[in-house]
């Protein structure tokens, strides 16, 4: 069985549960967690930036970064001024909010 999905297959696909495109991220101890993607989005007043929420399978934390393709690769940063991350999370809330609804 392949240790990427669960279903006896050997590829990649969406974390049928949770109906999420997952992704894995890399730590800094090497280690790669894997969690869905919630979505990428802007927050107003931030131009040129965007930010992904994502959820480690795991459990239920929500982690920002900050989003960017570079060619065929995606860039993940962490967002570190708290100014900043407060725009980011409350932005991110108000999203989760309005799909709940």
């Amino acid at each position: 069985m392949s240790d990427n999905c669960g279903c006896g297959c050997d590829h990649e696909h969406e974390n049928e549960e949770m109906g999420l495109e997952t992704m894995f991220l890399t730590l800094d101890d090497d280690t790669e967690l894997e969690c869905g993607v919630l979505g990428v989005f802007d927050v107003e007043g931030i131009a040129g930036k965007e930010f992904i929420a994502l959820m480690p399978l795991e459990d239920e934390t929500v982690l920002l970064y900050e989003y960017k393709e570079v060619g065929d690769e995606i860039e993940l940063n962490v967002i570190e001024e708290d100014e900043l991350f407060d725009k980011v999370s409350a932005a991110f809330n108000e999203l989760f909010e309005e799909e709940e609804e």
